[in-house]
């Protein structure tokens, strides 16, 4: 109700089961708030038309927060992806800015960590080469800056080690020539580049031959 006009405050109802009030002005439904910003409102007071839009921004920016909130509870989220999602719901740009610095201020929002965050996740748990982590990063709106920064201490060698790790248990059944094809295929997918593909593999079949195991800590590259 944007065209809201100024009116004496009939009625403050809460919400059930949330933590909103419904305002009620002249005796119409006029907004709802969120309870914090509808601790100082009485029944009987007068709103003019700017104490309205002041109380409608505050309650949209606090709905945006929420919303946000949720978000970055499920995993880190960019700045980028933030923006995006706040706008999808409705918030204008404003609202959106505020919201991103409240959230920045608090430390709960940071390209810096989320960059590596999303290294160490991609190294750990599904490995690719550094040019697609880049990628990946870019996609996520995150400065060039940052992405440096994150993938500083990765090495692209060793990321193909640990990506040669998870596939080698299924490989080795096969014969020499169809498990080298196969793994070239699966690294290539990856992102990595020839001559890093060849090496792993050397690397994969010297152990096999000495009848030891990529599994072996002694073949993870710290």
């Amino acid at each position: 109700m944007m065209g809201q006009m100024a009116g004496t405050i009939t009625a403050l109802k809460a919400q059930p089961g949330r933590a909103r009030v419904n305002v009620y002005l002249d005796g119409k439904f006029a907004f709802g708030l969120a309870l914090i910003h509808a601790l100082w409102l009485k029944v009987g007071q007068t709103l003019s038309d700017d104490e309205i839009a002041a109380l409608r921004s505050a309650d949209s920016e606090e709905q945006a927060c929420a919303r946000a909130l949720t978000l970055l509870a499920y995993r880190p989220r960019s700045v980028h992806e933030v923006r995006a999602r706040l706008r999808q719901a409705g918030a204008d740009e404003q609202t959106i800015a505020r919201v991103v610095l409240r959230l920045q201020a608090a430390g709960l929002l940071s390209d810096a960590e989320f960059s590596q965050a999303w290294v160490e996740s991609r190294v750990r748990a599904r490995p690719r080469s550094k040019r697609v982590i880049a990628w990946e990063l870019r996609q996520k709106g995150i400065a060039e800056g940052h992405i440096t920064a994150a993938l500083a201490a990765v090495n692209d060698e060793d990321i193909a080690r640990r990506a040669a790790q998870k596939y080698w248990p299924r490989l080795q059944r096969l014969s020499p020539a169809e498990r080298k094809r196969k793994l070239y295929a699966a690294l290539s997918r990856q992102g990595f580049e020839h001559h890093t593909i060849i090496q792993t593999i050397d690397w994969a079949e010297s152990l096999q031959e000495a009848g030891g195991s990529t599994d072996s800590p002694n073949s993870l590259i710290a």
